[in-house]
């Protein structure tokens, strides 16, 4: 089977720079396995890799489609094998479980065009619950509710996928687990640098877009008199924590990674010499 290498965690956790030093040390590539950082838009929100930053090493799937274009998990599962295949050591970096999860395991989608009912979101969730009433889903989050009502439409309920923990790959899945004082901290530090980047102008920039994206949305509320700015800045934290913990309890309970401590002085060397052996390994 084809080995690859898999990133995963938190934001701010450190998955860049380790997925640039495992690159140049195994001569491998990498492929985004964040959802937003699809969207050539999304680029100072979404803690995007700028190209200095990549030192040399070769990146797949980044600012791939503008947020005009309908661009779901089925066409990243797609696009995501196909990468696989072309490359000799792929790298998926990222933190989007679903994505990562369907491009590695062997989730079966239906093709669709995107063009149903425009109807409520309460309509398309109440079209759920009669139609695919075994399925868990987060209530909050209306990109995932939009997907399961296009799936279901297609002919496809979610909670039947058949196979989603049969491997495609041989996979070496590496979890970078950080305490989550720690993990605030480095928030709050990120925000500040987004900011003087101008993460405030980029959201302005987009308001005609849905922008449910934690860090555009509180922004924009902020731009529609909806927040003060210092509420946004507070709520983009907290809906950050909270994703983080329900993320890190995904990743554990689907994918069974191998979890190494952010915070370890050894950690680029350890994860080097593990996945040495995994790539020599028969």
């Amino acid at each position: 089977m084809k080995k690859v290498i898999c990133i995963m965690g938190p934001t701010a956790s450190g998955k860049t720079k380790l997925s640039i030093e495992l690159a140049k040390a195994i001569q491998g590539e990498i492929i985004n396995g964040d959802a937003v950082q699809i969207f050539k838009e999304l680029n100072i929100g979404s803690a995007k890799i700028k190209d200095e930053e990549m030192d040399g090493v070769k990146h797949h799937l980044l600012s791939i489609k503008s947020m005009d274009e309908d661009y779901t998990v089925y066409h990243f599962q797609k696009d995501a094998r196909e990468k696989i295949d072309e490359i000799t050591t792929p790298i998926i970096c990222g933190g989007s479980g679903l994505y990562i999860k369907a491009a590695l395991y062997d989730y079966e989608f239906e093709s669709f065009d995107g063009k149903f009912d425009d109807v409520s979101l309460e309509e398309k969730l109440k079209f759920i619950q009669e139609n695919d009433p075994e399925l868990t889903l987060d209530l909050s989050n209306e990109r995932r509710i939009e997907s399961a009502y296009r799936n279901i439409k297609s002919g496809f309920l979610r909670s039947e996928k058949k196979n989603k923990d049969v491997p495609l790959y041989d996979i070496y899945l590496i979890y970078l687990d950080l305490d989550r004082t720690i993990l605030k901290e480095r928030l709050y530090r990120r925000l500040d640098i987004m900011f003087e980047e101008g993460f405030l102008a980029e959201t302005q920039a987009l308001m005609n877009y849905d922008l449910n994206i934690i860090g555009y949305r509180e922004l924009k509320k902020y731009l529609l008199g909806e927040y003060s700015l210092e509420e946004a800045k507070e709520e983009i934290i907290k809906t950050s924590m909270r994703f983080a913990k329900r993320q890190k309890t995904w990743f554990m309970n689907q994918m069974k990674p191998h979890v190494y401590d952010a915070l370890s002085t050894n950690l680029i060397e350890d994860v080097k010499k593990d996945v040495i052996k995994f790539l020599k390994d028969n």
